[in-house]
């Protein structure tokens, strides 16, 4: 880790938990916090953003979740899009609350965090840092060089996980007879269109061309025709196209993926439904453009059977069914906390 003000997101091989909360949210404001190293992004130390029932959030915090959000500003010292900066921070702002939330309620509920479980969380995360510097200087900015205030930050990570677990984890999973009712009930949602993947080689005369121009793109059009015949694969057909070609697939071999056949000119439907994978067609042409097909698949259609999208069906659903809970956790919490932006 290069920057002193980095994502603390804990991931615990090994603990049957992941701890995926902030580490460093819930305190209050200090003065004396060592400053970062050379590299990272610079902030105002600890200036409060929000309070939760009295605990108070600061800029540092709101910083390491706008970071969690669009961790590619760390490329740019610290610098968000500005068409994007104010919905990261907004977002940002909703989680360091939302897990604030979390921690208070799971203290509520006496919840608890054994000393070895704790002892193995911390010695995982001091392995995520590249060096002792590292490590040093993470513990100077956001520990204040305490190895208890770090434990305390670890076992708040590994509250806010558990009680997670309990209220939307353990809730959310969705059974083989669940994703097959959904999938019987929006069986159109599974429809696959007709499509068409091949590769091509087009000639392209100017758009006002004279009969002169149109006379010399049919005999380089047919003269394409006769070397891709000769070819006899893939790669072949997709180095004659990068070396002939005029239109935009020349780039890619040729090739168009997975080609709705409902948004091709009808000559190429045409075309393609005459040939089996691996042939050539013959010179096709849509208003002045004189074409060449390689097919490479047709794929009919239908409806996906469910043995197809079970898992990916189940995996969506769970993550609808994740994000539920977890509003509805958010919702319930907000409704008895005095939450103040600051």
């Amino acid at each position: 880790m290069k920057t002193a003000l980095i994502t603390m997101v804990l991931v615990l091989a090994g603990m049957g938990t992941s701890v995926n909360a902030q580490m460093a949210v819930s305190h209050e404001p200090t003065t004396n916090a060592a400053a970062p190293s050379a590299d990272a992004t610079a902030v105002t130390p600890e200036k409060p953003v929000a309070r939760v029932n009295g605990t108070v959030l600061t800029d540092r915090d709101l910083l390491r979740e706008m970071l969690t959000i669009f961790p590619y500003a760390r490329q740019h010292n610290g610098g968000f899009p500005k068409a994007m900066e104010e919905d990261i921070r907004k977002g940002a702002l909703q989680m360091i609350v939302f897990e604030e939330l979390v921690y208070q309620e799971a203290k509520r509920r006496g919840m608890t965090i054994t000393p070895a479980k704790l002892d193995h969380a911390v010695v995982e995360f001091r392995k995520q840092f590249k060096s002792p510097d590292d490590y040093k200087g993470f513990m100077a900015w956001e520990c204040q060089g305490s190895e208890q205030v770090l434990r305390q930050k670890v076992r708040r990570s590994l509250l806010i996980d558990r009680l997670l677990e309990v209220e939307v984890k353990d809730k959310s999973g969705v059974s083989l007879a669940e994703a097959r009712t959904y999938y019987d009930k929006n069986t159109e949602m599974f429809r696959l269109p007709e499509s068409f993947s091949f590769q091509s080689i087009s000639i392209m005369p100017p758009e006002k061309a004279t009969d002169a121009q149109l006379k010399d793109a049919r005999k380089r059009a047919e003269d394409a025709l006769k070397q891709a015949k000769a070819t006899t694969n893939y790669e072949e057909f997709g180095l004659l196209a990068e070396k002939i070609s005029e239109d935009d697939y020349r780039v890619m071999m040729g090739e168009h993926k997975s080609a709705d056949r409902a948004k091709l000119p009808p000559q190429v439907v045409t075309a393609a439904l005459a040939l089996q994978p691996g042939q050539v067609s013959d010179l096709i042409q849509v208003d002045q453009v004189l074409t060449i097909v390689r097919l490479i698949s047709h794929n009919p259609g239908g409806i996906r059977t469910f043995e197809d999208v079970r898992d990916s069906l189940t995996k969506q659903l769970q993550q609808s069914r994740t994000e539920q809970l977890r509003s509805a956790l958010d919702k319930k919490l907000r409704a008895t906390a005095k939450v103040e932006v600051l």
